[in-house]
């Protein structure tokens, strides 16, 4: 708490008396703050009664913190609005709190009360704030209020109350750890959730407070295995990670007896409840008749995580592609792990970050699993634009890989890699080329005159690198490399690394018969330089003395006694010890002891050739993808991954017993939904669905669907006996169904509320109930995409009198469409009246789309580019044409009008060389040789204005002037329209919130009101296409920028008093609100 002023002090924060303070308020325009008191003109805003000033000092205050300021000093000025009524600044408030609580604890104390109200508070936000801020008060004293206020959240209507309970247990441990047998009482509550929302946080916090505790999960595990699909990445990696643990302890491990594979498991777990029952007696009869050895079936719950995780290889997150990879790689049968490598390959053309990660994991995995990466070898070839870790990485990845199919492409590949720049690169290559020859003999020659051949290099650390590994390949067959150990000897003279100078005296040494005449001469001139020489060479040339004094001692006496007398004076105690070691061993005395004797079998023992291995090699006992797996050492927190049980733990531990009435009651609700979605669905299907589809088919993609595309249905299913059940119910009660469709679809003919409407109601009422949350988003949405198409296509007043004759619009009709021609009657009859621009450019041909379709109103009018008095005669206007243009379609098309007042003819029109903006290009039109007095001509040119409103310079020249003209483009002209079903638009909507979304409130005049007048008006403002919409105080409107093929969404929503409000979605926030403006302007004039 002390330390906030030393700090301020050191950043120079507090200025003295009359010097002015340098940018401590981010609001204020300059450098220089205005006021010489820091912050008094924000506490003075939080001090007034006005919600707005308190609003926008709240807003400056998260300013400051989000770029790094320190506000912690107005804290007692913050913490007094925790009362606040307003909700906009009480959210506000509780962000600063959540900040600043824990620094200072004494004043965040004083308002503890105002915390414990919140957590009342019928805003679920505002409950969630005030147990963070709560558990964010790390004070020993409030304990027993924070434990109380985790227990009441866990039990919150809201899963995001309860989400953040889950958060807030960890805290509570770290603080007072003894707390947990309560904690836990309240993760085994949290664990029984059904929402995605919480599941990945509760596990975190079982993660966190006790992991040993797998009883816990036995009850939960189907749900979460059928949840996962669902919860957030965060919670994804998280979930995966534990229930990797979990199948460790609970099942047999699936390569134990890999031969006898048996996948009778997908029957077991597919079959009906009696079949399952009998499941576990079953295998106890079968253990009793084959008690010596009896052949592996999956657990059918081992094979449910394994499918459930595998559609998640798919992920964007790569954080939950390694998840799952590490789970196939510890859990899955040999067979099925292939499937992650692919997963794998994908990450690699992600960040250099992401990268390093996923080699370091793919390194371990290739050395066990080598079949598994080979077909994808190339993506491992390594690009010269790779930061070094990685090109080392991927050159491990590539020796484990190499074979003897494949060894020539892998050697050609590392020949390219020895010419790089990169010298710490280029020494690993050469490693790497050493590795291959050990672990493949039929390329060992290749590679040792490969690498003697780098002898010759010029760069000293490719020849000292080189020397290092042929040293380890040549004591495999030492007696034919002779004339290598020569050639090494001669480079003493020239090489200066000391690793490679020890190598080759070492060499020379052990094999010094082979080169009985060269190795004294080699003693004599390192004699000459020992005193220079690094501690690791000095001990290598004592060794070559006594192995030179033990094997030739005429010519080598003088010399080893003249090295041992250098060493014995030396200044490391290492190089002394030796020398008088190796004297007393070889030099023979009075007092020699019997070491003596075996001199010679000491120093020449035969030695065996060095193994080569990875350095991965036993980094696969930790978890794949930990944080310990990386740095390959034990980090904290590390939980081991448990050996697989000799003998499978009882499953029925994991069968969730649901009581008969239960059932029932859930199904028969469920059966009551479903009826009127799947009814309406088929009924309205028309000519472009199938009704009479194939029953089995139907549920297969219903499941499929379920399972993939995020329904949230099997959330509420804690079984999958319950599934199967459901579908044979499903199956059983079509022809019910389908008694009840032609009843409804005559009840439709009747009705003249929109059966979209229908389906947003149901939504609602099931969205109520926060129990049901996740069911009720599922069959929202897929309401919405089955029943609006049918929607609009009812749109058309049917007829009263000729209600048999009346059919549907088909899209297959709409070619030769025209509307019909009813007078307005009711209010379905002003939909019907824009059903023509709703469906404008969808047709099923392929003859091209109608102008009048793609450009419903053409852009803006005439406007001049040169006037005929400045034009000596020549008058120049253009026009934005909303054809697209021929030559590149990121282009704005636009037709330029030239007409000759003049006496004379004007020869040689054509654009002289512009001078545009960077990004700006213009494509021009060609030359005009002659325009005669009193004649006009229109050409096309197109100008790329790169998604700006920046105008294109340019000039106009004829054989004799030049004049400089400008166009530049309305906002609306940069963009063109693109045609969205009002699914798809909600969909694209969604997607661009916050910053992309520009929204303006405006009164539209009595005269543009109707339906006709706003969608001209828009049009004609911006080139955007009209989208279909169920209502019709609404209208969509939807395009594409040019250059960058941005989407632009624009809404307006009216009300009957002439209140709307326009809104705008697009990635590009300049264009979303010049367009705004200029909409704004055309609809209010």
């Amino acid at each position: 708490m002390s330390a906030a002023p030393a700090y301020n002090e050191d950043k120079g924060g507090s200025a003295g008396p009359g010097e002015p303070e340098y940018g401590h308020d981010p609001a204020s325009g300059g450098i220089f703050s205005s006021d010489y008191k820091r912050h008094d003109d924000l506490k003075a805003m939080l001090d007034t009664n006005k919600d707005s000033l308190k609003l926008e000092a709240m807003k400056r205050i998260v300013a400051m913190i989000a770029r790094g300021k320190n506000a912690s000093d107005l804290f007692p000025a913050v913490v007094k609005n925790v009362a606040c009524k307003n909700i906009e600044v009480k959210k506000l408030v509780y962000v600063y709190l959540v900040r600043y609580a824990e620094e200072q604890q004494d004043l965040a104390l004083l308002s503890i009360s105002t915390f414990q109200r919140g957590l009342k508070d019928p805003n679920q936000l505002i409950r969630a704030s005030a147990l963070r801020v709560l558990s964010s008060i790390r004070v020993p004293i409030i304990v027993p209020i924070m434990m109380l206020a985790i227990k009441e959240a866990a039990s919150d209507m809201s899963p995001y109350v309860r989400k953040t309970a889950a958060h807030a247990i960890p805290k509570l441990y770290s603080l007072d750890s003894d707390q947990k047998d309560q904690l836990i009482e309240v993760i085994e509550k949290l664990l029984a959730d059904k929402t995605t929302l919480v599941a990945g946080s509760v596990v975190m916090a079982f993660e966190e407070v006790c992991p040993e505790r797998i009883d816990l999960i036995h009850k939960n595990y189907r749900k979460l295995c059928n949840l996962l699909i669902d919860v957030e990445e965060w919670g994804q990696v998280v979930i995966i990670s534990m229930l990797t643990r979990y199948a460790r302890t609970q099942f047999l491990s699936p390569t134990q007896n890999e031969s006898l594979l048996e996948e009778n498991s997908e029957k077991a777990f597919y079959g009906s409840e009696e079949d399952e029952a009998k499941g576990p007696g079953s295998e106890e009869a079968a253990s009793t008749a084959l008690p010596t050895r009896k052949p592996y079936v999956m657990d059918p719950d081992h094979r449910l995580l394994l499918r459930n995780t595998k559609p998640l290889l798919q992920s964007r997150s790569a954080a939950v592609v390694m998840a799952v990879a590490q789970l196939y790689f510890h859990l899955a049968p040999k067979a099925e792990v292939g499937v992650i490598a692919k997963a794998l390959v994908r990450l690699l053309r992600s960040h250099s970050e992401v990268q390093y990660v996923v080699l370091q994991n793919v390194a371990t995995m290739s050395i066990k699993r080598r079949g598994m990466f080979e077909p994808y070898l190339k993506s491992f070839y390594i690009r010269s634009t790779d930061p070094t870790q990685i090109k080392i990485l991927k050159l491990e990845v590539l020796t484990n890989l190499a074979n003897e199919t494949n060894i020539p492409t892998v050697l050609r590949e590392f020949q390219t890699y020895i010419r790089s720049m990169d010298k710490d690169f280029v020494a690993a290559t050469i490693q790497a080329i050493g590795r291959c020859a050990t672990n493949i003999g039929r390329v060992r020659d290749t590679c040792l005159n490969g690498l003697v051949q780098l002898l010759s290099n010029r760069d000293e650390l490719v020849v000292a690198e080189s020397v290092v590994v042929i040293k380890k390949l040549l004591q495999m067959q030492p007696a034919q490399h002779g004339e290598i150990i020569k050639h090494l000897a001669k480079l003493t003279d020239n090489i200066q690394v000391p690793m490679a100078r020890a190598s080759i005296l070492w060499l020379i040494g052990e094999y010094c018969e082979h080169v009985p005449r060269i190795a004294p001469d080699v003693l004599r001139k390192m004699a000459k330089s020992f005193t220079a020489e690094e501690d690791i060479v000095k001990l290598q040339v004592i060794n070559l003395a006594a192995k030179l004094y033990l094997t030739n001692s005429k010519q080598t006496k003088l010399l080893t006694q003249y090295v041992l007398s250098l060493a014995k004076y030396d200044q490391n105690y290492d190089i002394r010890d030796r020398a008088r070691f190796t004297r007393q061993l070889i030099v023979p005395s009075e007092q020699g002891g019997a070491l003596s004797r075996h001199a010679k079998k000491l120093f020449l023992a035969p030695k065996p050739a060095p193994v080569l291995e990875s350095s991965f090699k036993d980094r696969d006992h930790f978890q794949l993808g930990s944080l310990s797996h990386l740095l390959n050492a034990k980090a904290t927190g590390y939980q081991e991954l448990p050996d697989w049980p000799e003998e499978a733990p009882d499953p029925s531990v994991r069968n969730v017993e649901v009581p008969e009435w239960t059932k029932c009651s859930n199904r028969e609700k469920r059966k009551e939904k479903e009826k009127p979605f799947y009814s309406d669905s088929e009924g309205e299907s028309g000519p472009t669905e199938s009704a009479d589809s194939d029953p089995e088919s139907e549920s297969e993609s219903e499941s499929k669907s379920s399972s993939e595309s995020g329904s949230r249905e099997s959330s509420s299913e804690s079984d999958n006996e319950d599934q199967e059940e459901d579908e044979e119910k499903g199956r059983s009660s079509e022809s019910e169904q389908s008694e009840e469709e032609g009843k409804k679809k005559k009840m439709k003919k009747r009705k003249k509320v929109p059966e979209g409407q229908e389906g947003g109601s149901s939504s609602d009422e099931g969205s109520d109930s926060s129990s049901s949350s996740s069911e009720s988003e599922m069959t929202s949405e897929t309401e919405e995409e089955q029943v609006e198409p049918a929607s609009w296509r009812k749109k058309t007043p049917p007829s009263s009198k000729s209600a048999p004759a009346a059919k549907e619009v088909s899209l297959l009709d709409l070619e030769d469409f025209t509307p019909p021609s009813v007078q307005p009657v009711s209010p379905p009859t002003v939909v019907s009246t824009s059903l023509a621009a709703d469906l404008e450019g969808l047709t099923l041909t392929d003859s091209p789309l109608v102008p009048s379709l793609l450009s419903p109103v053409s852009g803006a009018g005439r406007q001049e580019l040169l006037h005929r008095v400045a034009g000596e005669g020549l008058a120049v206007d253009y026009t934005f044409s909303r054809q697209p243009f021929s030559g590149d379609p990121h282009m704005v098309s636009v037709h330029i009008h030239f007409s000759n007042s003049s006496d004379t003819p004007i020869k040689g029109l054509h654009v002289g060389t512009p001078k545009l903006p960077p990004g700006i290009s213009i494509q021009e039109f060609p030359e005009i040789e002659s325009l005669a007095p009193g004649e006009s001509t229109t050409v096309v040119m197109g100008i790329n204005f790169c998604d700006s409103t920046q105008a294109a310079n340019f000039q106009l020249c004829t054989q004799t002037r030049q004049f400089y003209v400008s166009i530049q483009p309305p906002v609306g002209e940069l963009m063109a329209p693109v045609f969205l079903s009002e699914n798809e638009f909600k969909k694209e909507q969604a997607k661009l919130t916050g910053m992309n979304e520009i929204t303006e409130k405006l009164t539209l005049p009595d005269t543009c009101r109707s339906d006709h007048i706003v969608v001209q008006k828009v049009t004609a403002t911006a080139n955007l296409g009209r989208v279909p919409c169920g209502t019709s105080d609404e209208y969509r409107f939807a395009g594409r920028t040019l250059t960058s093929g941005s989407l632009v969404l624009l809404t307006l929503d009216t009300r009957p008093t002439g209140a709307a409000q326009l809104t705008v979605n697009s990635e590009k926030m300049v264009i979303g609100t010049m367009l705004v403006k200029d909409v704004v302007q055309a609809l209010t004039q």
